[in-house]
């Protein structure tokens, strides 16, 4: 296919930068259309001419073939969770009477039955607060918009409203009346294109009325890019307002009586840093923040005298960053990082340390259940060798026991996983994660996926994957390399790693990669990297930047062109992580030179790329994924294929079904062995 190639230049502080494959950024364009039906002809080829394509695909269904469960929510008579018998394309919302008697759980949401092809998934779920009504926000296609129902859960019977235009959308019910606050954005289909992701505001909602009905309760025309997550205290006396820019790791707090139309106090509103309510003892907030604390504590706040020099420090930073707070039995339940993996520590109100929750070592906590007045706290965890496992901490005995047992592969028989340390270019040492079979020699011959993100605060601990566990079984090594960028030791990690410091993040994970040669793990003909959004742009970035260092790349939904993000989807949001070069000359500088679009060179041997998007992807839009394919492929000067695979009917991946995550994770795994000859050597 001969592909079209326009003489488009913008002038950038002074410099030309050639972009002649702007025109892929319009997806209406006939040829943009053309261009990706045949892209995706030619990778579907590719992935169908790898003969044990279908084994993979057996093998990774049988892998994800096993119940998962949420951590249970306790509301009036009953506990809720989502369970997904294992194929399911979404997990069913349950609910029973008897925690530990799960044989008949009474259905209460099952999205499987009115959408054949999984693509509606339930994103966040928020009970009143005697258990009476839900409200339930759904995600099509993908799509981080959501349209929030609600739902009577005495009778099962949906309400007829649906409230729409909400994104990272929060619902804050009140105790006296039958109604909740909630965020969204303006009506789109009045909005400019350009504005689109702007006004965010609170509205109230009355149970049973027309969304068109609802009362604003708060916005600011003034500053149109600020969003505002309500919130109401459980004694029902104060609406709170977290207030934040985007992905900024930063956060003012406002509040308000309940009974009060009047105007909201500021609590804390210098936006320098974040701030989160945790809850309140009457006029006193207890409040997460990073204020002159990177690893996080906890203050309170009395509202009568709420200057910062008044604040009484609860628990105080530790050596050891703070991942989760959360008040439970009148105990504060605090989720550290500890070298990347989770600790679970209990505090009294008054900040004295209760004791440790004794769990294995290397694990997530992925989510904690329970509320301020309950005696028991549910706490789901798991590791690289071990699915997810649910386990029920009973306050009054002291004691933690498993619930929701089911069959699911447990790995650790036949692997292992360790922590090293290793120095980046600059000496900063990183940690990183290997796992692999048991007993195996360090030959410098193993394929070897390594994976990294390093951005938003984000910090990459051990989590479970069948996906992983077919590339253990068949001999590889998996590396997950926690970069700096993310939130593995607080704030400051993550400053070292955004803005004019992003190389840093690239250096860590080169750096990653040597290790694992240099320690006789693998070498660069056996050694992939993989990486989705902000760490699509890592893998872009690295192989642009050491191209010769990596056998295979896996570069997922990728930012790709870092000098016209900002002016796509929400893009706007990360001017703040990665800075702006249309407006500002230094940033522009450090952007143009590690930016993965503009640093391909021609006649360069590039690794065999898997570059993906999803027609729909409203996040990161699929115009960075297919510039990128475009400009690689035209440069490349090896015989090492350069893919794109297009999602249809997908976003960035929020709530995708079973169904096509498998189909997914079949074409990338058979990447992976075509490309290092790996024999499938079980059916």
């Amino acid at each position: 296919m001969i592909i079209r190639k326009d003489n488009t230049v913008e002038i950038y502080h002074g410099v030309s930068v050639p972009d002649p494959y702007r025109w892929l950024e319009d997806e209406t364009l006939k040829e943009t259309k053309e261009w990706t039906a045949y892209q995706n002809n030619m990778t579907r080829n590719y992935f169908d001419s790898y003969k044990d394509r279908n084994k993979i695909k057996k093998k990774l269904t049988k892998l994800m073939n096993y119940p998962k469960y949420s951590p249970p929510q306790r509301k009036g008579d009953y506990y809720y969770f989502f369970k997904n018998d294992g194929l399911q394309n979404q997990p069913i919302l349950y609910r029973t009477m008897d925690i530990h008697e799960l044989t008949n759980p009474e259905t209460v949401i099952d999205l499987n039955q009115y959408d054949k092809d999984g693509t509606t998934a339930i994103t966040n779920i928020t009970f009143n607060y005697d258990g009476t009504l839900l409200a339930y926000a759904l995600s099509f296609n993908g799509s981080d918009w959501q349209e929030f129902r609600i739902i009577d859960l005495t009778t099962l019977e949906e309400y007829p409203e649906q409230l729409k235009w909400c994104k990272f959308s929060n619902i804050a019910w009140r105790k006296d009346v039958n109604g909740f606050f909630y965020n969204r954005y303006p009506d789109q289909k009045s909005v400019h294109s350009n504005e689109k992701g702007y006004y965010n505001a609170v509205y109230w909602h009355n149970i049973g009325t027309n969304q068109e009905e609802d009362i604003l309760i708060y916005e600011d025309k003034t500053e149109k890019e600020l969003s505002f997550l309500p919130e109401v205290s459980d004694d029902n006396k104060y609406l709170i307002l977290k207030v934040y820019n985007g992905t900024e790791p930063k956060s003012k707090l406002y509040y308000r009586t309940l009974d009060s139309n009047g105007a909201f106090f500021p609590l804390v509103s210098d936006g320098k840093d974040y701030y989160s309510f945790i809850g309140n003892k009457g006029d006193i907030f207890y409040v997460y923040t990073n204020h002159h604390a990177p690893k996080g504590k906890l203050v309170a706040i009395n509202l009568n005298h709420p200057e910062k020099e008044n604040w009484e420090v609860i628990i105080p930073e530790k050596e050891d960053a703070i991942s989760q707070l959360k008040w439970i039995n009148h105990q504060f339940a605090v989720v550290y990082l500890h070298h990347a993996y989770h600790k679970l520590l209990l505090y009294s109100d008054t900040g004295k340390f209760q004791k440790e929750l004794h769990l294995p070592k290397y694990i997530t906590i992925t989510d904690m259940q329970g509320s301020k007045h309950a005696t028991e706290l549910f706490i789901q965890y798991a590791s690289f060798l071990h699915p997810a496992q649910i386990i029920r901490y009973d306050f009054k005995q002291g004691k933690m026991c498993p619930i929701f047992h089911a069959s699911e592969p447990v790995l650790s028989k036949k692997f292992e996983t360790k922590q090293v340390f290793y120095p980046s270019k600059d000496g900063t040492m990183i940690p990183m994660f290997i796992t692999h079979k048991k007993g195996m020699k360090l030959n410098g011959d193993h394929p070897t996926l390594l994976y990294g993100y390093g951005g938003y605060n984000i910090s990459l601990t051990p989590t479970f994957s069948p996906f992983q566990q077919l590339w253990l079984e068949a001999g590889g090594v998996y590396a997950v390399a926690n970069l700096r960028g993310g939130g593995e030791y607080g704030e400051a990690w993550h400053l070292d790693g955004i803005l004019e410091k992003k190389q840093h993040v690239f250096d860590d994970f080169i750096a990653a990669a040597e290790r694992l040669m240099n320690q006789k793990y693998t070498n660069p003909n056996k050694l992939a990297i993989m990486g989705g959004s902000n760490g699509g742009l890592l893998v872009g970035a690295c192989i642009t930047q050491r191209p010769e260092l990596f056998g295979a790349a896996l570069c997922l939904v990728p930012v790709t062109d870092m000098l016209r993000f900002h002016r796509f989807t929400v893009g706007r949001f990360w001017t703040t992580e990665f800075g702006n070069a249309e407006k500002n000359a230094a940033h522009f500088q450090f952007m143009y030179k590690y930016s993965p679009l503009h640093n391909v060179i021609r006649g360069t041997h590039y690794p065999a790329t898997l570059i993906t998007t999803a027609d729909t992807d409203d996040r990161v839009a699929p115009l960075h994924a297919k510039k990128f394919t475009a400009t690689l492929q035209e440069a490349q000067a090896g015989a090492h294929p350069i893919l794109l695979r297009t999602e249809k009917n997908a976003g960035h991946g929020l709530g995708k079904p079973t169904a096509k995550i498998i189909e997914e994770q079949t074409d990338i795994y058979t990447f992976l062995f075509k490309q290092f000859d790996i024999i499938l050597s079980y059916e």
